[in-house]
């Protein structure tokens, strides 16, 4: 039996000016990032964009499964960290925490954590390029702060 594969393809245009001023077109949005040879204070670099990234497929996956499966949340939050190394340059670990306002049951919780490892483009991608960690945290909503 043959597995048939779907592709997908994802554009965006960016651009700098000398000096490190940049910036990223995806779709209809432009998101201004440090494009300078030294590393900036104000806006976000590649390594941030990349965590960003990561948070943004997590996130997403957690509206997309509440409806799949379904599972009932009110928020949800991460944290993510990168550990880069050098040389050469390149990010080794990754590390995430998600926190769900919930009332859903811990094997739920678990559950919904688990198809977020399993299908998440960004974290599959990443999963394979370098060491990613995780977990996830459930707070009931009247323990919501």
């Amino acid at each position: 039996m043959t597995t048939q594969t779907s592709t997908m393809t994802y554009t965006v245009s960016a651009s700098t000016r000398a000096g490190g001023t940049a910036s990223v077109h995806a779709r209809t949005s432009e998101i201004a990032f440090d494009g300078s040879a030294q590393s900036g204070e104000a806006l976000p670099g590649p390594a941030d964009l990349l965590c960003a990234a990561l948070s943004a497929c997590i996130l997403k996956n957690v509206e997309r499964f509440s409806h799949m499966l379904p599972f009932r949340y009110e928020s949800a939050s991460l944290e993510v960290t990168a550990e880069r190394e050098e040389p050469p340059p390149r990010i080794v670990r990754m590390h995430y925490r998600l926190r769900v306002v919930t009332d859903e049951p811990p094997a739920r919780v678990e559950l919904l954590h688990k198809n977020i490892r399993k299908f998440g483009t960004i974290t599959n991608t990443l999963a394979a390029a370098c060491e990613l960690t995780g977990e996830i945290e459930a707070v009931s909503s009247g323990g919501a702060t």
